[in-house]
């Protein structure tokens, strides 16, 4: 029982992780149906750079995190600047191939900084482990599920009631309408991928705080696009609810059936998740059903 509780505790708090992540891709195709399969390398330079803050410059824990924000913001800023917005009014291929050539872009950036292939960042959060009935759990999951819970709550509140989070709905819905309302539509383009960065940073920070820096983060952007496949592509709410529970698929399926099929059955698992989604219900759980004619 004990170890029930443990993987259902630390896949719930991975979840959310992955869900946070995801509300990055799903902020850019709300507003700019553009699909951003760079979302794991920005998860893993987000990761290097705090390490380097933290690490390599020896800045004080809350000064080396602000600075990463920072660092998100101006790479959201450029990216939507200098690499998509040229691109404005071409086909969705371009758009996509630019998001994946952008992601190899930055794996080359993080090559050349950081050519060290494993890293860990100094301890940010209590180590104390908390115990649950028996079962041990490492704080850091519990930091990382309330801090992604809370960011959720935020932005959920900022998108409900600040003008310009309203304007961020308005041009998922009609952007030709919300053009004719004086709204700035490369403004809202740019806070977008502003946003995406910050969500993807602070999700690199905690995922980094539990297992460390490595390559593999790239798929941790993976894991949060099936995320997004199974709670739809337009939807926070379905963010929320599938990241969880994918979290917690991945977590007790690799606590029971790693002994049985291998070590490879956690990586496995959100994949298969996407593959059936996408044979049963195309649209996630809560995404949109758009009827196009033709």
């Amino acid at each position: 029982m004990e170890q029930l509780i443990q993987y259902t505790i630390t896949g719930l708090a991975v979840g959310m992780i992955y869900a946070l992540i995801a509300l990055g891709f799903a902020l850019i195709w709300k507003s700019s149906r553009v699909a951003n399969l760079a979302l794991g390398q920005l998860v893993l330079i987000s990761s290097w750079f705090t390490y380097g803050m933290l690490v390599q410059a020896r800045f004080p824990i809350w000064l080396g995190i602000i600075l990463t924000v920072i660092f998100a913001i101006f790479l959201g800023w450029a990216i939507e600047r200098f690499t998509l917005r040229p691109l404005i009014g071409q086909p969705a291929l371009s758009l996509i191939a630019v998001t994946l050539g952008l992601g190899y872009f930055l794996e080359g950036i993080v090559v050349v900084a950081w050519p060290i292939s494993v890293a860990k960042l100094p301890q940010i959060f209590p180590n104390e482990p908390v115990y649950i009935g028996s079962a041990v759990i490492s704080q850091e999951y519990l930091w990382a599920a309330g801090i992604s819970l809370a960011l959720f709550v935020l932005l959920s509140l900022f998108f409900k009631y600040h003008k310009m989070g309203i304007a961020m709905r308005a041009t998922a819905d009609d952007q030709l309408a919300v053009q004719a309302c004086a709204v700035p539509i490369n403004r809202i383009f740019s806070l977008s991928w502003i946003f995406a960065c910050i969500v993807a940073a602070i999700g690199g920070v905690l995922i980094s705080s539990i297992g460390g820096i490595t390559n593999a983060l790239i798929e941790t952007g993976f894991k949060s696009f099936s995320v997004v496949i199974l709670g739809g592509m337009d939807s926070f709410l379905g963010c929320m609810v599938a990241g969880p529970l994918i979290g917690l698929l991945e977590n007790v399926g690799a606590g029971y059936l790693t002994a049985i099929i291998g070590p490879g059955i956690k990586d496995l698992i959100p994949f298969v998740i996407i593959i059936l989604v996408m044979l049963i219900k195309p649209y996630g759980l809560f995404g949109e059903e758009r009827i196009e004619r033709i």
